[in-house]
């Protein structure tokens, strides 16, 4: 007995896939950026940190574009002493205080600064270290802190310049303050990385990370990254038990050196 089978449906084409770019990629210039780590803990082996940021430039046009990488830590305040002489002896003068400045900040681009933009465009953005925001009042004023008294400089002030500029030389003898002119490399076609390094000494908290991108010395578009820089472990309770109780965290401090220093004597003195 035989089956009538109905006939095979004739052999159908794969559909065609069309890949549509973005308007925003075709029609604008932009850029996208990325951190290969978004977290980093800091332990009691916390000996620094190499991160990469990496991303593309979406340039449809022929006018060439530039890459400033930003990098900007948590505020915190600055207290500096200037040495004074007086009837030949040195001496310290009066604590200044800055009420904040980044506790970390790092520029890199793929050419010197003042090669991609004029100084105003610098100075209104913030980027790079000589147009740096450092918090400062309007008008001086001293506050007693600890039972010491600090002079909070003012951005009026004259002799505003020369305590940033100790800031500045201060940070960067210890590696938080940095400036790369070659920084941004661009590693294929629109494809660029900069390497982001943190020092042993630096800061916790939220870190912010701007990636501008530069066209005939105007910014023409801006990424915005965030960066969490966190103690861990013993470390972290131990932080935190410092600042939620100063008092308690002090006189256990004490406590802890008196016992020391008494078990170091019985020891020492049976010998």
């Amino acid at each position: 007995m035989f089956q009538v089978l109905p006939p095979e449906p004739p052999p159908q084409s794969a559909p065609e896939i069309v890949i549509e770019r973005s308007a925003a990629t075709t029609e604008e210039v932009r850029v996208a950026a990325a951190l290969t780590d978004a977290r980093v803990d800091v332990d009691s082996g916390f000996r620094g940190a190499s991160i990469v940021l990496y991303g593309a430039v979406f340039n449809p046009s022929d006018t060439p574009a530039d890459v400033v990488v930003v990098v900007r830590g948590p505020d915190a305040p600055v207290r500096l002493v200037k040495k004074t002489r007086n009837m030949g002896v040195w001496l310290n003068s009066r604590p200044v205080l800055f009420e904040g400045a980044p506790g970390f900040y790092m520029t890199a681009s793929t050419r010197p600064l003042s090669d991609i933009a004029d100084f105003g465009q610098l100075r209104r953005l913030g980027v790079g270290v000589d147009h740096l925001r450092i918090d400062a009042p309007e008008e001086a004023r001293t506050v007693t802190r600890y039972g010491v008294r600090d002079v909070v400089i003012s951005r009026l002030g004259e002799d505003y310049l020369d305590w940033r500029r100790a800031v500045i030389r201060l940070k960067e003898a210890a590696a938080l303050y940095d400036t790369d002119p070659k920084g941004v490399e661009f590693v294929d076609r629109g494809l660029f990385r900069a390497e982001v390094k943190l020092p042993a000494v630096a800061p916790t908290g939220k870190y912010y990370a701007e990636v501008w991108l530069f066209q005939e010395g105007a910014p023409v578009s801006v990424s915005n990254l965030t960066l969490t820089v966190e103690k861990v472990g013993l470390e972290r309770d131990i932080y935190e038990f410092a600042h939620r109780r100063p008092w308690s965290y002090g006189v256990l401090c004490v406590l802890l050196a008196a016992m020391t220093g008494y078990a170091a004597s019985r020891v020492f003195r049976s010998r």
